[in-house]
């Protein structure tokens, strides 16, 4: 039986989040409501996770001895890991010492590092994708965009959310040598490896929710939520998301099976984010997975009995998890910051987007803004796809981050 006592007392669980961004906050207060004592470590202090935490860290969370410093400290029943800029030497020293690794540290490892996913994803499960081949060089990257194809991208050997993605629309020295500075610049670690990717034409994205929990028996079971449908709208981060997905059921089909194969040969528990293409041509292609709730997955706080925050904490800590169901359709549309380097920045327009009917706005609280930060989102239930679309849409328009 899971038992444990009030946080900061006796004997209570504990999380520790390393990296403490707008999916870790979800993640605290959902502990928070089991009663779990949250830890938050982050890079920088007061990020979002860390308004909502018991205790907070900042650290340089990739070096191993800063993070086993905090983790022997605290002592947590599970450590979390948030983004992807974390050692991973550190989770698999701690992991092989008993610490609980949410997923694990294997999981972790393969899904920050897009090199090793792409071999894990294409090479072992035989998973389509688009064509890719890696390169170590501005000269590597020049071949490797030549054998190809034009247009492609160039993306950094670890990175997320678009940060690095540099794409190449046609045969260029100067233009690939340019892209390759760009995405190691911007990666989070600091390898000079790339990986270059055929760029395809989208009818649209999506992300398979795929989890591993233990069930009522003690069994580990793999299952997926009905799939999360996203678009960028121009941009390497997501802006909309939605929930029910609107795509032919054989292709919502073909993917959530894709999802559930990667989070069954990662293993471990927890939610994995699985992103899906689906391209103008008709193929459903894998494409990368996070270890962790997804951010377009913030859309299952309106849409499902059960969010996608509550699934991965409930998977930590040991707890069932019954495959939730859709009970509005809903959407959310996230807002970014235009700005570089302002610190403090104010939020305006909330009384006016509140004024929609089954709007929420999430604002992160995150201290300072770059350009494409993502600083709040707007979630909307509606009566159908459509029209939550269009009022998270019209809430989002009016609200605007200021200096």
């Amino acid at each position: 039986m899971v038992s444990w006592t009030s946080p900061m007392v006796g004997s209570p669980a504990k999380i520790l989040l390393l990296g403490s961004g707008e999916l870790g906050k979800e993640v605290a207060i959902e502990a928070q409501r089991l009663g779990v004592e949250v830890v938050a470590v982050d890079r920088y202090d007061w990020a979002p996770a860390m308004h909502v935490a018991h205790r907070r860290y900042v650290i340089d969370m990739m070096n191993p001895r800063a993070v086993r410093a905090v983790v022997e400290r605290e002592r947590p029943t599970a450590i979390v890991p948030e983004i992807e800029a974390v050692s991973t030497e550190a989770l698999e020293e701690l992991e092989a010492e008993g610490y609980r690794v949410v997923p694990n540290a294997r999981a972790v490892k393969i899904a920050m590092n897009r090199i090793e996913l792409r071999r894990f994803a294409a090479e072992q499960l035989g998973l389509p994708t688009t064509r890719y081949a890696f390169a170590s060089s501005a000269e590597e990257a020049y071949e490797a965009c030549e054998k190809v194809g034009y247009p492609c991208l160039l993306k950094p050997e670890m990175s997320s959310s678009g940060h690095g993605h540099a794409l190449v629309r046609e045969p260029s020295r100067e233009g690939v040598e340019e892209a390759y500075r760009y995405a190691v610049t911007h990666a989070r670690g600091r390898s000079g490896r790339v990986i270059v990717e055929e760029f395809v034409k989208l009818r649209s994205e999506l992300t398979v929710l795929a989890y591993r929990a233990v069930d009522q028996d003690g069994a580990v079971r793999t299952e997926a939520c009905e799939p999360v449908e996203h678009w960028r709208y121009g941009r390497f981060h997501y802006v909309e998301s939605w929930q029910p997905a609107t795509l032919p059921q054989d292709v919502l089909r073909r993917a959530e099976e894709m999802g559930k194969r990667v989070a069954e040969a990662l293993g471990g528990l927890g939610i994995f984010g699985v992103e899906i293409l689906y391209t103008e041509d008709g193929r459903v292609l894998f494409s990368e997975v996070a270890p962790r709730p997804h951010d377009t997955g913030l859309v299952t706080i309106a849409s499902q009995e059960i969010s996608e925050f509550a699934i991965h904490v409930r998977a930590a800590l040991e707890l069932p998890v019954p495959k939730p169901r859709i009970v509005s359709p809903a959407a959310s549309y996230a807002i970014y910051a235009e700005e570089d380097g302002v610190w403090a920045p104010r939020i305006e327009g909330l009384e006016r987007a509140l004024s929609i009917p089954g709007v929420t706005v999430l604002v992160f609280g995150k201290p300072f803004t770059y350009r494409g930060r993502r600083m709040a989102v707007v979630i909307a239930r509606g009566m159908s796809v459509d029209d939550a679309r269009r009022r998270a849409r019209e809430a989002a328009e009016r609200i605007s981050i200021v200096g």
